[in-house]
């Protein structure tokens, strides 16, 4: 699904142009993106790679044994029509995949990263999950079992996923008889609606007809405009909860309801279902749309400067990692990717607005000082401590100021 080469060698193209539509929006004075949002979304997209990188999940291992054992062979050639019939077959997977994904909560627990986001932008088509790989892999099992050579595979479910980035925008209007077949930034805008009148719809990565064919295709109004993200807000730029978050709430109504049956239907119901007992007890608040705010702290520029700055750090490890694989062993690889993630959860308390964020980035830093004291990384040392030493200072000074600015305003 998202193993395949053709990504990693789009993410430079896809920053290239969240940077254009970026300059465009702000020139035209229709700017519709935030730092915050668009950070977060860009550095969930880039920690999704991680999981391919690791191996995680054992997608690889059935997906070996059914090629091998249970292939019908139907396809088993690399003709020009089988490319086309995968790559529709692939699309008529990904409609039920992402369908399912939104009507069981368990899915939804892996999806609901890519919806979290209250812009619409392209930075929007990289707010990818990380436990996609628990179950997603299962939807396209029947490609393997008829003959689908694997290599056609991952080059079409590449192609698929890169389609699908150029629709998240808002700048792009109707595109007339492309509606009828493809799906566009018309009908991609319905899907990440949190609108009542827009929910669950238009669920294809490539073509629309699925949801014309079974019933799930809803049209953008010209009188409702969509308001993206989920129903019950997230209010949070951290990556690793983004992640957690519904499967903890999961456990949690799970663990607290009464019920025995209910133990068991949390996890398999429509993600706004919830025990009764437990939502009287722990009822969860829903956006308002009449009165929607999207989730906005406001910081010092110091801080955007700052975490801006951070993200830069990240995004650049993450690149030379991805096109240099073969230079790194996995210890290697999970000491990096450690590091990365660190500065992304701690980047989100800043960008958060926490009042702890800076004191946290202070320790963060003084921990890498410490792992790299004990040899902890072998690749990217120096740069690391380099950085590590510049973060506690940039950390304490930038805690001094955000103490004095709170004494200003007291």
């Amino acid at each position: 699904m998202d193993t395949s080469i053709l990504i990693t060698l789009s993410i430079p193209l896809f920053f290239v142009l969240v940077l254009i539509e970026f300059l465009y929006g702000y020139f035209t004075k229709n700017n519709n993106y935030r730092l915050n949002d668009a950070i977060t979304s860009m550095s969930l997209g880039l920690i999704s790679r991680f999981v391919p990188l690791l191996g995680l999940g054992f997608q690889y291992v059935v997906y070996t044994i059914v090629a091998e054992q249970y292939n019908l062979k139907l396809l088993s050639t690399d003709a020009i029509w089988v490319w086309v019939l995968a790559f529709l077959m692939y699309d008529l997977c990904y409609y039920w995949m992402h369908r399912i994904h939104h009507e069981v909560k368990l899915f939804w627990a892996t999806h609901v990263v890519h919806h979290h986001g209250e812009d619409f932008n392209l930075s929007t088509a990289m707010r990818q999950t990380s436990t996609g790989f628990l179950w997603k892999w299962v939807f396209f099992l029947p490609m393997f079992l008829i003959g689908v050579p694997p290599a056609i595979y991952v080059t079409v479910a590449g192609l698929n996923l890169i389609y699908q980035f150029w629709v998240h925008t808002e700048h792009i209007g109707r595109l007339g008889w492309m509606e009828y077949v493809f799906i566009t930034p018309s009908n991609h805008r319905v899907h990440h609606a949190q609108n009542d009148d827009y929910l669950d719809a238009n669920y294809g990565g490539v073509f629309i007809l699925w949801d014309r064919m079974f019933g799930t295709f809803i049209d953008e109004r010209e009188d409702l405009k969509p308001v993206y993200g989920t129903v019950k807000p997230l209010k949070t730029f951290n990556p690793f909860w983004a992640n957690i978050e519904v499967f903890y709430q999961m456990l949690m109504d799970s663990i607290r309801t009464k019920k025995w049956s209910d133990k068991v239907k949390v996890w398999f119901s429509p993600p706004a279902w919830r025990p009764a007992d437990v939502a009287e007890k722990y009822p969860i608040s829903k956006n308002d749309l009449s009165n929607f705010e999207k989730h906005d702290p406001q910081i010092m520029m110091e801080g955007k400067i700052f975490a801006l700055f951070q993200f830069f750090v990240i995004n650049s490890m993450t690149l030379v990692m991805l096109f240099n694989v073969n230079l790194f062993d996995y210890s290697q690889m999970l000491s990096i990717i450690f590091f990365i993630v660190f500065v992304a959860i701690s980047n989100s308390f800043i960008l958060d607005g926490k009042s702890f964020a800076y004191r946290f980035e202070l320790l963060r830093a003084i921990t890498m000082l410490f792992l790299f004291q004990l040899e902890y990384f072998t690749k990217f040392d120096l740069f690391i401590l380099s950085h590590s030493v510049a973060s506690v200072i940039l950390a304490f000074l930038l805690n001094s100021r955000a103490a004095s600015k709170a004494q200003t305003v007291a």
